[in-house]
């Protein structure tokens, strides 16, 4: 029951407006002061202060800003020029561009809010130029952005791996052929509103141009190069490779000579201001995880759902929809770090990998971005495009369907997402 109130009384302080991390705080908080009485309450700064400086997860500051970096120094830019050189000649190819875009961005930044609203804010308004109707764009711009998170580095990954005691780099392999799969699956999906609409095509192939495109953006190449090569080769540690990441990025900046102080000082605030947003809300569900062990809530679930079912494909069903309907109503940073502690001990129990598992909760949060009424990305993008969010999902539910299709070849065909971390590390 304690897990019951816990959630009833986080549901009603989301609904009054108050901040989920302030509400994390206060329910676990009063959650407590009831157990323990008033004399637990010196804990709660000094747990705040070492669940928020946990080693790995210093990897998310670096990487907001090193995509708040690549978006203020035209690397973003050179990235979509390339890939409309490349797909654009396809009907509806800007549609095409804006997926490949977000697939090429979100291998440095391992942000979906980030994706969306860098990718977004060129591609949105062109797309409209185009002819594209304003929720298509919104749309497809939303769910490419989405699906990116499972590309790694991918910062709910990073946070996943914290959480789970699990490998961030396995975690980052075994993102790659699903996050290759979904982009195909999307393009095929976007291809097909093309010729249903006909929408434009976008430019004639042009092999003068394309080598002109890539030759421009062939610094912003070297970084997904740069920080994946390191950290899979062993060199670096993810937590390094973000640092290293930062650092490419103000280095080609600086060469294309787009980055000048004011445009890195914005980049720097930006990347501050959303690490703080991850960051507080990481603090304040360590609170809530120190009572949840004390109090064995996660074994207490554990053995309540292993009592109706010991079949792992039966439990990744009961968590498949557990995690749908979550990322609902919590951002993605909030739902792992509220829910994983959770129920790791009964995914261990039952025999699942908790690297497939990260990928299947990583998806999952993925669709949920996509989910009003929280539906971050979805938001943003609906922000940008000057759209609104239910005309919006009216289109995006087909490219939702996309990615839950996803979801089931990640749960139920483990190679997809396993056989090369069990290629590389197994």
């Amino acid at each position: 029951m304690d897990i019951l109130y816990i959630f009833l009384g986080l549901i009603a302080l989301i609904l009054i407006n108050v901040p989920i991390a302030i509400a994390l705080a206060i329910v676990a908080t009063i959650a407590m002061i009831v157990v323990g009485g008033t004399n637990s309450l010196p804990n709660i700064p000094l747990v705040m202060f070492n669940g928020a400086t946990n080693f790995p997860l210093l990897a998310i500051p670096m990487f907001i800003l090193a995509g708040a970096i690549m978006n203020a120094s035209g690397i973003s830019r050179r990235l979509i020029a390339f890939a409309s050189a490349l797909l654009g000649f396809i009907r509806g190819g800007l549609a095409m561009v804006n997926i490949g875009a977000s697939m090429f961005f979100a291998e440095i930044s391992g942000s979906a809010v980030a994706d969306v609203a860098a990718i977004g804010s060129i591609l949105i308004p062109a797309m409209r130029k185009k002819g594209y109707p304003r929720a298509f764009a919104a749309a497809i711009t939303s769910s490419a952005a989405s699906l990116a998170i499972i590309i790694p580095p991918s910062i709910p990954m990073i946070l996943y791996a914290a959480m789970a005691d699990t490998s961030v780099v396995q975690l980052f392999v075994a993102g790659i052929v699903p996050g290759i799969i979904g982009g195909l699956m999307l393009m095929g999906s976007a291809y097909w509103f093309a010729v249903r609409f006909h929408y434009p095509v976008e430019e004639v192939f042009q092999l003068k141009r394309l080598w002109v495109t890539f030759k421009d953006a062939s610094l912003a190449f070297t970084l997904p190069v740069i920080i994946l090569g390191g950290i899979f080769g062993g060199f670096v540690t993810a937590t390094e490779g973000a640092a290293l990441a930062v650092v490419a990025a103000l280095v080609i900046g600086l060469i294309y000579h787009e980055l000048d102080w004011a445009h890195l000082k914005a980049a720097t605030i930006e990347g501050g201001v959303q690490t703080a947003v991850v960051m507080i809300l990481v603090a304040a569900s360590a609170l809530l995880g120190t009572y949840l062990t004390e109090a064995q809530v996660p074994q207490t679930v554990a053995r309540t759902i292993s009592a109706w079912t010991q079949d792992p494909l039966a439990v990744l069903a009961i968590l498949n929809i557990f995690f749908l309907i979550i990322g609902m109503f919590l951002h993605s940073a909030a739902a792992i770090i509220l829910v994983v502690p959770i129920v790791m001990p009964l995914v261990l129990a039952v025999g699942i990998d908790p690297v497939h598992f990260g990928l299947i909760v990583t998806l999952n949060l993925a669709i949920g971005q996509q989910t009003p009424p929280v539906a971050s990305v979805l938001m943003t993008a609906c922000s940008i495009a000057k759209a609104n969010v239910w005309e919006v999902t009216r289109v995006n539910i087909y490219f939702i369907a996309v990615l839950l299709l996803v979801l089931l070849l990640v749960t139920y065909v483990p190679v997809v997402p396993m056989g090369l971390v069990d290629f590389f590390y197994r």
